[in-house]
């Protein structure tokens, strides 16, 4: 009831709008005590990260051959943008340009179910991505993973590609499950 006067709206669409964040897994409802947004366990995130690197994976080996000189350049152009966000201690522009970088790849797939599966994970894990700094360690080494990965794509080399992106999402897998890792997220119910 608070929700909706606050919003100015009715509680049908609010409870519409509730049960659309929860079928994508941003929010829990619990039946007579409300919604609250969804937390992900350090088990989760990684799990979260090992779907997302099989995704991004795919989504390149499908994009390199198909993306346009125009994709490409736009690709570019976002590497630029991130070194000097980076350079700059611009921190947010830093992370939205990354993740303007690899939608861009995913969506270059031209592969519409996985663009939906890659928006659906990357909305589960968006809360946490800030965390990813501290996960990664620093912004011009993901410049430098940034600015590798293009050379494949520019390079039409798939594979290499793919292998790079891969090494570039691995990173803060491999932290989380390092024991520098462990007091960054709540403990998992089985820890």
């Amino acid at each position: 009831v608070a929700l909706a006067r606050d919003f100015g709206i009715s509680r049908g669409p609010l409870r519409e709008a509730l049960g659309r964040l929860a079928s994508e897994g941003l929010v829990t409802v619990t039946p007579r005590r409300g919604a609250v947004v969804t937390q992900l366990s350090r088990r989760e995130f990684i799990d979260a990260y090992q779907v997302r690197e099989a995704l991004e994976t795919l989504a390149v080996r499908l994009a390199v051959p198909l993306m346009s000189e125009a994709e490409v350049a736009h690709l570019r152009e976002l590497c630029e943008l991130m070194a000097r966000a980076a350079a700059g201690g611009q921190v947010r522009l830093f992370f939205d340009t990354n993740n303007s970088f690899h939608e861009a790849l995913v969506r270059g797939s031209r592969n519409r179910k996985l663009y939906e599966l890659y928006r659906l994970l990357v909305g589960q894990m968006a809360p946490y991505l800030p965390r990813s700094l501290e996960l990664r360690g620093n912004l011009e080494q993901s410049v430098a993973e940034h600015e590798a990965i293009l050379a494949a794509v520019d390079a039409r080399d798939a594979e290499r590609a793919a292998g790079l992106l891969a090494e570039h999402i691995e990173v803060p897998q491999r932290v989380l499950q390092s024991d520098a890792g462990q007091g960054l997220f709540a403990p998992d119910a089985d820890d």
